[in-house]
Parts: C-alpha cells; sequence; structure tokens
C-alpha cells in the first residue's frame, strides 16, 4: 500500500503536468498549442492591411476601446441581439470602420481551422493591433497571451470610459488616472493619432460659427481651417465625411502628429488641448522632437493596455466565433 507521502508526490506532480487555466500571461503560451499562431496572424495582418489601408488605424482603435471598458477581453468583437445591445452599438463606437472587424474574424476563422478552439478573440486583437503598427513604421512591443474572451458585451458600460473627442483635458487626464495611467502615458498613447481619421461632425464645431469673434478656432493654423472648411462643407448631409488626423503623414506611424500639434496642425478639440496645457505640453514637446522617445513610451504604454483587466481561468471563455459568446450556441 503506498504510503500518504507518496500519494502527496503523485498529486503534486499531476498538477505540475497539467498547467493551470489561470496561468500567467506569456509571450510564448501558445508554442505548444498552436505553434502555427504567430505566422498565421502575421499572414492574416499583413494580408488585409495590404488590401485595406486603413486597417491599421481602424484596428488599433477597437482594440484600445475594447481594453477600457471592462479590459481586454475581446467584448466590444460581440454583436447585439434582441436581448442585449453590446458595446459596439454604443455610439462612440459605431463608427469603427468593419475592417478591423473584418481582420478579427479572418484570423479567427484561419486559427480554428489550425488549432480550434484554442486561441482566445482578445489575443488575436492585442496582436493584431502590435503587428499593424509595427507594420506601418512604429515600435515593436512584447504582446503577452493566455487571455480570456469576457462574458459580459453591453453598450451601457462604453459612456464614461473612453474619452470623447470634445471631452475637457482635465476630465480626460482624470479618466486614465481612473485606470492607472499618467499623464505622460496618456499623452504617448494619444499618438496613436499618427494614422488614421475623424468624421467631420467630431471638429464641425471648430470650423463653422466657432464664437462671436471667430468663424472657426483660431488655435487652427490658417489654410488648414480652410481646407477643412471645403473638406467637411457637407458633413451633415454625409455624415461619413472625414478627415486624416496627421494631414502630414497620415498612413506612416511617426511623431508628426506632435509637430502638428505644435503648428495649429492638430485636428480634434482634445488634441489642440495637449498642445498647450501645461500638464501635457512637456511630453508634446518631447514627443515632437524625439520619435526615439514617443516610440518608447508608446511601446510601454500599449504593453501596460493590453494587460488591462483581463480575464482569466473562469472569469472568460475562449470563443467559437468572436461575435457571439459560446453560450448563445447552446440556447
Amino acid at each position: 500500500m503506498a504510503s500518504p507521502g507518496h500519494n502527496l508526490v503523485v498529486l503534486l506532480l499531476f498538477f505540475v503536468s497539467f498547467p493551470c487555466s489561470n496561468s500567467k500571461l506569456s509571450v510564448d503560451y501558445y508554442s505548444k498549442t498552436c505553434p502555427q499562431f504567430a505566422s498565421i496572424m502575421e499572414q492574416i495582418v499583413s494580408d488585409k492591411q495590404i488590401a485595406s489601408p486603413t486597417t491599421a488605424a481602424g484596428v488599433l482603435r477597437l482594440f484600445f476601446h475594447d481594453c477600457m471598458v471592462e479590459g481586454c477581453d475581446g467584448s466590444l468583437l460581440i454583436t447585439s441581439t434582441s436581448f442585449n445591445r453590446a458595446e459596439r452599438d454604443a455610439e462612440i463606437d459605431q463608427s469603427i470602420p468593419g475592417d478591423a472587424f473584418d481582420l478579427v474574424t479572418r484570423a479567427k476563422t484561419a486559427l480554428e481551422l489550425q488549432c480550434p478552439g484554442v486561441v482566445s478573440c482578445s489575443d488575436i486583437l492585442a496582436t493584431a493591433a502590435r503587428n499593424l503598427v509595427t507594420m506601418v513604421g512604429g515600435p515593436y512591443y512584447r504582446v503577452r497571451l493566455g487571455r480570456k474572451d469576457g462574458l459580459v458585451s453591453n453598450a451601457s458600460l462604453v459612456q464614461g470610459n473612453i474619452a470623447q473627442p470634445t471631452m475637457p483635458l482635465s476630465d480626460i487626464i482624470s479618466l486614465f488616472d481612473s485606470k492607472g495611467f499618467s499623464v505622460q502615458e496618456m499623452v504617448a498613447l494619444v499618438g496613436a493619432h499618427t494614422i488614421g481619421f475623424s468624421h467631420c461632425k467630431e471638429f464641425s464645431h471648430r470650423l463653422f460659427n466657432f464664437s462671436r469673434t471667430s468663424k472657426t478656432d483660431p488655435a487652427y493654423y490658417p489654410k488648414y481651417a480652410e481646407g477643412l472648411m471645403k473638406l467637411c462643407a457637407n458633413y451633415t448631409k454625409d455624415p461619413t465625411m472625414s478627415a486624416y488626423n496627421d494631414v502630414m503623414t497620415p498612413g506612416k506611424f511617426d511623431n508628426m502628429y506632435y509637430k502638428n500639434l505644435q503648428r495649429g496642425l492638430g485636428l480634434l478639440t482634445t488634441d489642440q488641448a495637449l498642445s498647450v496645457d501645461r500638464r501635457t505640453k512637456p511630453f508634446v514637446d518631447l514627443y515632437a522632437a524625439n520619435e526615439t522617445a514617443f516610440f518608447e513610451a508608446f511601446a510601454h504604454a500599449m504593453e501596460k493596455v493590453s494587460i488591462y483587466k483581463i480575464k482569466k481561468g473562469k472569469t472568460g471563455e475562449v470563443r467559437r466565433r468572436c461575435d457571439q459568446f459560446n453560450a448563445a450556441k447552446n440556447d
């Protein structure tokens, strides 16, 4: 008959042999369960970005908005049902381009063929965001893997968790602070505006009847304001009308965004505020002068964002489809 000590050793070996479902994140999380993960992601991301060059900005926005509401758990990927209005139908998320969601769907489909039920949608999104930043000229940073997909997605949770284009800077600073991000990290993260675009309705108040003394916001460089007025002249009839966030190098991830702010070329009210407020101006000036400093700060902040309130173990699942919870298939 085996001794109690022998049984304890066997029990311990059993638990050592099987990794806990609540194990820590790691960059090589899928090295044994889905060794093709990195190569599949690289191929899907590359193909999509080449076919649709605005994908990078869309995915970056999708990733950030997902993480800021209840953590990086893929909750923004869920589609609404007759009994649940999901996050993606919140007003601020409705302008996220379909290409961003399409990339996640393509990657999930390819990964399910190779390693079914293994890779989470939240890991796909986090990896795609990093790969795309690098692909358009930005810094490479580590993405630790092993997130689970969230079990809740509700549009009512979005309000107050994502900065609005017209929000006072003090409120934005407080919002980021409540999530554990410093002013410097916030300024670095907003540097993602070096790619992508914003719809005219988000900055139209700066162009038309700004004040009694000025038709446009005098903080705009005059020729820039003139060009934007022409571009957005019919925005009320065509809500899809938009302008690049970075008018100089819109498709390249660089520090031009900060240089633009210093020249009156900041598109949104919040952009302009960063360049004059004493709390944020030093970082704008630093990143405008030193792209390496910006890249290092952005990479560090993105690593921090990517593990914000992640789900592990039984607090999440690995969805079979990224746009619906697994339980939906059993209803």
